[in-house]
């Protein structure tokens, strides 16, 4: 079963509640702010708020589930302990972005044996109504494999900018390079991406083929090879 990351009352350093606390009265900077001041329900409140979205960045950037729960739990954890250091320069959303793609960078760099997916078994008699369905799974499997191919900061860069939304401005402030090396990394990325994803936009596409030449005076075509001993 995979481990997804919801909250500090799921193996975060601090007692469990048993509750739920949203605390939608308070900013994230007050969240923050009120943690570090030992509030025991600031930072579970925060986690919360902003969970989805981490998790998204964490798997989009890892493109495995187990990989991305590892991460976030430590992204968690440094966030957790390094609240007091929070200086206010920046949102505290791209702090915390900023934390959890650096701590997914972090594992990719270490990693020495890329993971490999187990493809789903398949064989006679299975149902007609299935196929759209596996078809599907063969198109998120490519489209994982292309996202793997890419380097890990072109990968990081369109996980922000093209599937989470955010600005260049802000993902440039998370992953903390310039804002012109964002877009250069999205359209390297995006290039590279077009070529690998080129079966999926034309899966039928068949090499062009060239019309064979007319003998003079004949209206039939010359002569070439295997064409005659064809006909």
């Amino acid at each position: 079963m995979i481990r997804r990351p919801v909250g500090v009352n799921d193996g975060y350093p601090r007692a469990v509640t048993g509750l739920e606390h949203t605390d939608p009265e308070r900013s994230d900077a007050e969240l923050l702010q009120a943690h570090a001041r030992g509030d025991p329900y600031a930072f579970d409140a925060l986690v919360r708020r902003h969970k989805n979205r981490l998790w998204a960045v964490a798997l989009g950037t890892l493109r495995d589930p187990e990989e991305a729960a590892d991460a976030l739990q430590d992204a968690l954890i440094s966030a957790f302990r390094a609240a007091g250091s929070f200086r206010a320069e920046s949102a505290v959303t791209t702090w915390l972005h900023r934390i959890v793609v650096n701590a997914c960078l972090d594992r990719i760099r270490r990693r020495q044996v890329r993971p490999t997916v187990a493809l789903p078994e398949s064989g006679p008699g299975e149902p007609v109504e299935r196929r759209d369905r596996l078809a599907e799974r063969d198109t998120a499997l490519v489209v994982a494999e292309a996202m793997d191919q890419l380097p890990v900061e072109q990968r990081a860069a369109i996980t922000l900018v093209d599937i989470q939304g955010y600005s260049v401005a802000d993902t440039a402030s998370i992953l903390g390079v310039a804002e012109g090396t964002v877009k250069s990394r999205c359209a390297r990325g995006r290039v590279r991406l077009a070529v690998l994803l080129q079966p999926l936009r034309n899966p039928d596409q068949a090499l062009p083929v060239r019309p064979e030449p007319v003998r003079p005076g004949s209206g039939r075509p010359a002569a070439s090879g295997v064409g005659e001993e064809a006909r």
